[in-house]
């Protein structure tokens, strides 16, 4: 660490903070939508399951697919910059090797269950357990929703301790 220069410092901080900041607002996004959205339309399937649909409800793929599309950017340029911060760049390894598993899971699990739902509403078909299968989506979703969470926090220490480098 003795070659890193106050201005690779300065850019390690800002592309950490904009990921960090970028996270929390998601979360603030996760939340809302978890504590909120989510027991709307899982509480009377398929009934409800009309919120899902384009159009007719609240249309979160794009928002979801663009919002995370820059979080990761930022998420790897904040690993590019830290790189030669050896603390910084294995614990970001480690948050971005979460973070990741967990994209992979939303998009093996909650998204092709939500696409599933979608087309329930689109035409009613009678699906055996669907009140436990909007259950288990949306209990598993506390789960997801809980690691975001914890990967974020997990992004402030980092941050301190740049921060603390150049001071």
């Amino acid at each position: 660490m003795d070659n890193i220069t106050t201005g690779y410092l300065m850019r390690a901080e800002l592309w950490l903070f904009i990921t960090t900041l970028l996270y929390f607002l998601m979360n603030g996004a996760q939340l809302f939508e978890t504590l909120v959205f989510v027991p709307k339309w899982t509480e009377a399937p398929p009934a409800n399951f009309n919120l899902l649909l384009d159009g007719q409800g609240a249309s979160l793929k794009n928002f979801w697919i663009v919002f995370h599309s820059i979080h990761e950017v930022t998420f790897l340029l904040a690993i590019v910059f830290c790189w030669k911060i050896d603390f910084a760049r294995n614990w970001l390894l480690i948050l971005f090797a979460v973070h990741f598993a967990v994209r992979v899971w939303t998009l093996a699990f909650f998204a092709p269950n939500i696409i599933h739902f979608q087309k329930i509403a689109e035409t009613p078909v009678v699906v055996n357990d669907l009140a436990a299968k909007t259950s288990l989506w949306q209990t598993l979703n506390y789960i997801r929703v809980a690691i975001f969470i914890a990967v974020s926090i997990g992004l402030i220490p980092l941050c301190i301790r740049i921060w603390n480098l150049r001071a």
